[in-house]
């Protein structure tokens, strides 16, 4: 009987549900030689799994067996890997699931058919299995501070794909993703382990953190970890052999902690610890102490600015010190910066060229002077260039770092008071200065005073009646006001007067609060 040679067609591997359904029948008095074929066709791929699809052009005398082989290497039999199709054998198409697969590996796989005599194959396809999410772990924090902490993480597996991306994230709340926070560090690429800074943390604050990693199919994250930080706030104190020179008339003792000057931080950065000191001697022997006592730990010098416990006396010439203590390194670094004040901007005699000086003064432990300013703007500023300076941003008594310059609407003269004296809680005063009351006139509009440099007191001569009041306002306001006795004036005290009509020179001393009335 003559036989005719035809083709058959098997359909191999997943991503497409593409399936041959015409059949060649065989004619009652025709028998095809048996055929197979693999398409290059892939029908549902993942990263351990594929679907593949066989087709029967002509099945001869019949297949006892059929289904689908594969291998990691070219030319796959069924003495290799293979999946038997246990279903109805009637129809031409049939379909068999490889699992079991590795992720992104490359497999070559043939249809396959047994018949009594022989074993037939369809053409080799290759296909590649798609990767998966890297394998990541967080390692533990370390170097907890009150502002910062180290963390990281591990990949061990890429899953397949390049990792273009990897970190750690960390909130106040848990399981934080790549997605739901600001709070993230981007740390390199590839695989293997990373080292991760957080910064800006707030103190006493407990912290959820995750390591990333990111690839072509998605982001994996490591196990959830979890740290609390350290110190709110840090107060500490700088005992010395300068402390009873340098603040005269106070509590304040020689080598004792608990009566000495003071630095301190603040919540939002625990680790910047910093304040002004004034040291009055010639030479200065002082320490740093963690607490108002000698209980510990105590700080001295560990060379090359840094501190030591077991450190010896920092030593420093006179001078009004800025101390600057960073708290959050190993080992911890400190500065002390001598600084001389005073006011600079175009409101003042020496305009944006330089500071015009002002006088530290031990007693009121504030520098001060009176400065004629115009209607501008002025800044404090030291040591004549703007490493350290001060504006007041919400225009009111209260200093800033950098803040905005602040405004002068009346020229005048200006009593100006710098207080740096309390750590992180800076304050300034500048005062012009009035006779307000019905004495000279009403209670309603001052007669402005002038600043006398050689007697070093603001003065004013006017006429006053001895059936009226006064007293000494500043800023045309009743912010700031003084009465009650002339050699000992109080803020907001009674109401000041003369005995008889007539000229009156009056003088008037913010610093010493005393005035002098002094009929003409």
């Amino acid at each position: 009987m003559k036989k005719i040679n035809i083709y058959r067609f098997l359909t191999v591997i997943v991503a497409s549900a593409m399936i041959f359904s015409s059949c060649t029948k065989e004619m009652s008095e025709v028998r095809l030689d048996p055929k197979l074929s693999t398409s290059s066709e892939l029908k549902e791929l993942t990263s351990n799994a594929v679907t593949v699809i066989g087709f029967v052009v002509a099945q001869g005398d019949g297949f006892a067996e059929r289904g689908v082989c594969y291998k990691l290497a070219a030319n796959p039999t069924i003495a290799d890997n293979k999946v038997i199709f246990d279903r109805d054998v009637s129809g031409a198409t049939f379909d068999v699931r490889l699992t079991d697969l590795d992720y992104a590996t490359t497999y070559y796989a043939k249809a396959y058919a047994i018949n009594e005599t022989d074993t037939l194959y369809g053409k080799e396809i290759t296909f590649t299995t798609l990767p998966i999410l890297p394998t990541i772990s967080t390692v533990a924090i370390s170097e907890i501070k009150g502002i910062s902490a180290i963390g990281g993480g591990n990949i061990t597996n890429a899953g397949g794909a390049n990792v273009t991306a990897r970190g750690i994230v960390f909130a106040i709340t848990a399981n934080p993703t790549v997605a739901d926070t600001i709070s993230k560090t981007v740390d390199g690429i590839g695989t293997g382990a990373f080292i991760s800074e957080m910064k800006g943390l707030t103190g006493v604050t407990t912290y959820y953190v995750r390591a990333y990693a990111i690839n072509s199919v998605g982001i994996s994250y490591g196990e959830q970890v979890e740290f609390t930080t350290t110190v709110d706030t840090r107060t500490w104190n700088i005992p010395g052999d300068y402390v009873e020179g340098s603040y005269p008339g106070s509590v304040l003792a020689n080598w004792a902690p608990e009566n000495s000057p003071q630095i301190k931080s603040i919540s939002s950065a625990p680790d910047d610890v910093e304040g002004y000191v004034y040291m009055a001697n010639a030479t200065n022997e002082w320490k740093i102490a963690s607490q108002p006592s000698w209980d510990g730990p105590n700080y001295g010098n560990g060379g090359s600015g840094t501190l030591s416990e077991s450190g010896g006396n920092m030593a420093s010439p006179a001078g009004y010190y800025k101390l600057n203590v960073n708290a959050g390194v190993t080992p911890m670094t400190f500065t002390a910066v001598a600084t001389v004040w005073g006011v600079i901007g175009d409101a003042t005699p020496n305009t944006w060229n330089d500071e015009t000086a002002l006088v530290y003064d031990p007693a009121s432990k504030t520098w001060r002077g009176v400065v004629h300013l115009t209607a501008a703007q002025f800044k404090f500023r030291a040591n004549h260039n703007w490493d350290y300076n001060y504006g007041s941003t919400a225009a009111n008594e209260k200093l800033n770092v950098g803040g905005e310059n602040i405004a002068i609407s009346v020229e005048s003269d200006y009593a100006i008071a710098l207080d740096l004296s309390k750590p992180l809680d800076y304050t300034y005063a500048a005062n012009r200065w009035g006779i307000i009351g019905d004495a000279q006139g009403n209670w309603d509009i001052d007669k402005n005073m002038t600043w006398d440099n050689t007697t070093k007191v603001f003065t004013i001569t006017l006429d006053l009646v001895s059936s009226g009041f006064f007293k000494f306002r500043a800023n045309d306001a009743w912010d700031v006001s003084y009465g009650g006795e002339l050699g000992a004036l109080t803020a907001g005290g009674t109401n000041l007067s003369v005995a008889t009509d007539g000229n009156y020179t009056v003088t008037f001393d913010p610093w010493g609060l005393k005035a002098t009335v002094t009929k003409n």
